[in-house]
């Protein structure tokens, strides 16, 4: 399928490490120039120098998402080099267990900064360009947004709130011909999922008790399976999509675990 990608000019963040990783290099192969934001310099500068070994040709630059004065230095370098913005995805965040019973205000407040603030704060500083470009905007978010999980009220409500400003963006920003959907994931094996488990008091069993409640396969979604459906999001192919939540998780949260367990 051509996604006619090519050399649109395509703002990841998060994009040195895990699912931001797997969509800059899927934007490679389609020919999109990635512009990659994301606070690990040296990451940033491995990745981006693998893919332009390729003859692909990406953009890095080390951001702290959480200034805002860092994100508009981003976006203003972004437009001086391409002229133009075709998309957005935003990605990066952290579940940082930030509880309601163990955290306090000061912790819940940075907590909701790190993990949506700075979509918002991407959204705003690229929409004048997205404006120009008819362009696309798609928010990772996480199934905490919907289904909590216990334990991390900060970004429960952090992904609840991606969830809802996708409808509402989708909602203010059709007329301009910009769509704006989210991808929500929930088991994603990713470099942070991985960290998790081996933090366990015993990592191979926790694995094989999440694994099985898993309806599709009983297995973890892949970051390149997340890659691969922002990529269709971002597309022409996806012109009528717009407002949605994507659920790319073999069916976690809306199938009968219990009946689906293997």
């Amino acid at each position: 399928m051509n996604l006619n990608l090519r050399e649109k000019v395509i703002v990841v963040t998060g994009g040195a490490s895990g699912i931001g990783e797997n969509i800059v290099r899927n934007l490679a192969v389609e020919g999109a120039i990635a512009c990659m934001l994301d606070r690990n310099e040296k990451a940033l500068k491995s990745i981006s120098g693998e893919i332009e070994e390729s003859g692909a040709t990406v953009f890095q630059i080390r951001t702290e998402l959480t200034e805002p004065g860092s994100c508009r230095k981003a976006v203003d370098q972004i437009l001086a080099a391409f002229g133009r913005i075709d998309g957005l995805v935003n990605n990066a965040g952290l579940n940082d267990s930030v509880s309601l019973e163990f955290g306090d205000y000061e912790k819940f407040t940075a907590s909701l900064d790190k993990n949506v603030g700075h979509y918002h704060t991407l959204v705003e500083l690229t929409l004048p360009s997205l404006k120009k470009s008819k362009g696309t905007i798609v928010n990772i978010c996480s199934k905490t947004g919907e289904t909590g999980q216990g334990g991390t009220s900060g970004y429960a409500a952090a992904n609840g709130a991606r969830i809802a400003l996708t409808k509402d963006w989708a909602d203010s920003f059709r007329s301009f011909g910009i769509r704006v959907n989210a991808v929500v994931v929930a088991e994603c094996w990713t470099p942070q999922y991985e960290w998790w488990i081996n933090q366990q008091p015993d990592p191979e069993k926790k694995l094989k008790e999440i694994g099985a409640k898993i309806p599709l396969g009983n297995r973890f979604t892949t970051c390149k399976e997340i890659a691969d459906t922002v990529l269709f999001l971002l597309s022409e192919n996806s012109i009528s999509i717009n407002g949605q939540s994507i659920y790319v998780d073999g069916g976690y949260v809306h199938l009968d675990r219990a009946a689906n367990a293997g």
